[in-house]
């Protein structure tokens, strides 16, 4: 009984000291906001947040900008999630199902779009842009964001479809089900877990871009969190306690979206195609 018993106990410690990598950043950053000068330059670190410099976090959220920030960051990650989903779906299936001239030549494309560095495209791309008039809109970038992230979104999805038998299917079409009534009342549900993976990919690339958005955005008002919390670096100096704080605010919602998609990915994975 002591070895299960010892391994129990190493796995436990091993999960704790994941979990205390993962978490580390976060706690560090709340430690540093909550710290007063003398105590940031101090020559020992402060290692417990001193809750009395709350005000830092109220301060940030009075001057409005952080909340404008992190709304046009949600805005922009949300619709960019939406869309490429939207778009991967029917793209995806298409590649799995149907045979059509070209299709190795397409599979092939939108693996050499995920070659392509950002810093490439952002000339040419500012100049259609400029041409269409999206310069300095949110619906710019989520376009543009939705591009970088919908071949992937779409080869996920393909390979989810691909493991599908063809029979559900089949019998759904025997039933007098639709093209499109089998795709999204058969197919949606059981690539589940495949679509969480693709939402919590396109929601983190859309929150955390930054080359685009400094680029394609000039209005402050519209600028998204990720360039926001640059502005705050000055020649004269940064306010390490404002910027630690509306990074971890910044921070948090990905955090509770990504528990949330987890969440449906352990729900997806469990689920079955037999009807009951």
């Amino acid at each position: 009984m002591r070895l299960p018993r010892m391994g129990l106990t190493l796995r436990i410690l091993a999960v704790l000291v994941v979990l205390g990598v993962a978490v580390f950043p976060l706690y560090w950053m709340i430690v540093t906001a909550l710290s007063s000068n003398s105590d940031l330059f101090a020559q020992k670190a402060r290692l417990v947040p001193d809750f009395s410099q709350f005000g830092v976090f109220i301060d940030a959220l009075a001057e409005g900008k952080a909340t404008t920030w992190l709304r046009n960051s949600l805005m922009i990650a949300v619709g960019t999630t939406v869309l490429s989903i939207g778009l991967g779906i029917p793209l995806g299936y298409a590649l799995s199902r149907f045979s059509f001239g070209g299709k190795v030549v397409v599979t092939v494309v939108l693996l050499f779009t995920q070659m392509l560095p950002e810093a490439l495209m952002v000339v040419p791309l500012f100049a259609l842009f400029r041409r269409f008039d999206l310069l300095d809109s949110l619906g710019g970038l989520i376009l543009v964001n939705s591009a970088f992230v919908l071949p992937i979104v779409a080869l996920i999805l393909k390979g989810a479809i691909d493991g599908l038998p063809r029979e559900l299917e089949e019998s759904a079409r025997v039933d007098g089900a639709r093209p499109l009534t089998v795709l999204t009342r058969i197919n949606v549900p059981l690539i589940a877990p495949s679509l969480a993976a693709t939402a919590v990919i396109a929601f983190f690339h859309a929150w955390n871009e930054y080359v685009f958005a400094v680029t394609f955005i000039f209005t402050p008002e519209k600028q998204p969190a990720s360039v926001g919390i640059a502005n705050f670096i000055g020649e004269l100096g940064t306010p390490i306690q404002t910027v630690m704080a509306v990074a971890f605010m910044f921070t948090l919602p990905a955090v509770v979206f990504y528990l949330f998609a987890q969440k449906h990915v352990v729900a997806g994975m469990t689920a079955g195609a037999v009807k009951g």
